[in-house]
């Protein structure tokens, strides 16, 4: 059966066709979801897409995070449902304490729209269940406040537990520990700030976040992924709701 995928849309998410485009032409299922709903639809998996949810006032997806929808979002995660933040989506999910650190503005100050290339670390994620650690792809990324920052000892949680899914070979942005992308202990919530579903075929200059998008498909078809590593006995609860932020 076709997963079916609801791509949530904010008030200044400009991402949400590409993502529904990419989803859709590698075997999904994709609708859309306004951020003003209390419910997801039944749908098998969520991705938060990239943007400028509420024009990024205050702080990139502070806003956002309170939106009815997430709540929802936040009851998939907790199910272990695949949930996916791509560039202002995981800035909203870092908001939402869906996922631990925060994000800076890049260093230098500045826009950053290229293309950069990744290193697989863990295919224990919902996004990376059909790489292998080591392979290497070739994304485009789209932001200004995309350097992911935490403290210390989230920092080395996240190493302990496999939980960096993917990094920068050649950092763009001054992200702490070249970190491209992280996710949550069980691995089905998953944030990145490189745009896959900008690089799913070879004519819009690269096809390597295909295999991203095929991994996600295939979470939320039903196909798990082996856990990451887990450093601590049992992982903190997720918000039982959008205002209150636990701690990584």
């Amino acid at each position: 059966m076709t997963a079916r995928i609801g791509v949530v849309v904010f008030p200044g998410s400009n991402c949400e066709h590409d993502a529904v485009e990419a989803l859709s032409a590698l075997g999904g299922s994709a609708e859309l979801l306004w951020h003003d709903e209390d419910s997801l639809r039944g749908v098998d998996g969520v991705v938060l897409p990239g943007g400028f949810a509420h024009g990024d006032y205050l702080r990139t997806g502070a806003i956002a995070r309170f939106s009815p929808v997430m709540e929802a979002v936040a009851e998939l995660a907790r199910s272990g449902g695949p949930v996916l933040g791509i560039c202002n989506g995981f800035q909203i999910l870092t908001e939402a304490g869906l996922l631990p650190g925060a994000m800076q503005k890049n260093r230098g100050l500045k826009f950053l729209c290229t293309t950069v290339e990744l290193r697989v670390e863990t295919s224990a994620s919902a996004l990376t269940s059909l790489t292998s650690a080591g392979d290497r792809l070739r994304v485009p990324i789209n932001h200004f406040e995309g350097a992911y920052t935490c403290d210390p000892a989230t920092l080395g949680h996240l190493r302990a537990e496999d939980r960096v899914v993917l990094r920068y070979l050649d950092n763009p942005n001054g992200s702490l520990d070249d970190i491209a992308g992280i996710c949550s202990r069980r691995g089905n919530v998953v944030g990145l700030m490189p745009h896959p579903e900008r690089a799913w075929d070879p004519l819009l200059g690269s096809g390597d976040g295909a295999v991203l998008v095929r991994s996600f498909l295939s979470a939320c078809g039903g196909e798990r992924w082996p856990a990451p590593a887990v450093g601590r006995p049992s992982e903190p609860a997720v918000p039982a709701s959008p205002g209150a932020r636990s701690a990584p």
